[in-house]
C-alpha cells in the first residue's frame, strides 16, 4: 500500500519561501508520477506541479510557474516543492499525490494515492 506523508507547511509572509516534503513508501516508485495539488477554503482542489520519478520531467500550473520548483530524491523516496515569492493567494492545504503511470497528469482523478495534506498560510 502506498503511503504519502507531507511536511513543511506553515505560516510565512508574502514574498517568503517554504519547502514542502512528501515521503513516499510502500512501493517501488520508478514508474510513478508524483504531484502536488492544493485546496483553498471554499475552492476546488487544483493542480500545482508534477514530476515523473524515472526521468524527472516536470509540469507546472501557470499560476506557480517560475515561483515553485518540484524535485525528487530517489534515494530518500521523497518529493519536494520549493515555493518562492509566495503570495496570499497561495494559501491552501497542499496535498501530495501519486499515480503508477509515468505521465505528467494534472487532473485530480488521475491520481490514486493521496497524503493527508499540510497547511500553507501566506500573510500579506
Amino acid at each position: 500500500q502506498v503511503q504519502l506523508v507531507e511536511s513543511g507547511g506553515g505560516l510565512v509572509q508574502a514574498g517568503g519561501s517554504l519547502r514542502l516534503s512528501c515521503a513516499a513508501s510502500g512501493r517501488t516508485f520508478s514508474r510513478y508520477t508524483m504531484a502536488w495539488f492544493r485546496q483553498a477554503p471554499g475552492k476546488e482542489r487544483e493542480f500545482v506541479a508534477a514530476i515523473t520519478w524515472s526521468t524527472g520531467s516536470t509540469y507546472y500550473a501557470g499560476s506557480v510557474k517560475g515561483r515553485f520548483t518540484i524535485s525528487r530524491d530517489n534515494a530518500k523516496n521523497t518529493v519536494y516543492l520549493q515555493m518562492n515569492s509566495l503570495k496570499p493567494e497561495d494559501t491552501a492545504v497542499y496535498y501530495c499525490a501519486a499515480t503508477g503511470e509515468p505521465f505528467l497528469y494534472s487532473r485530480r482523478n488521475e491520481y490514486d494515492y493521496w497524503g493527508q495534506g499540510t497547511q500553507v498560510t501566506v500573510s500579506s
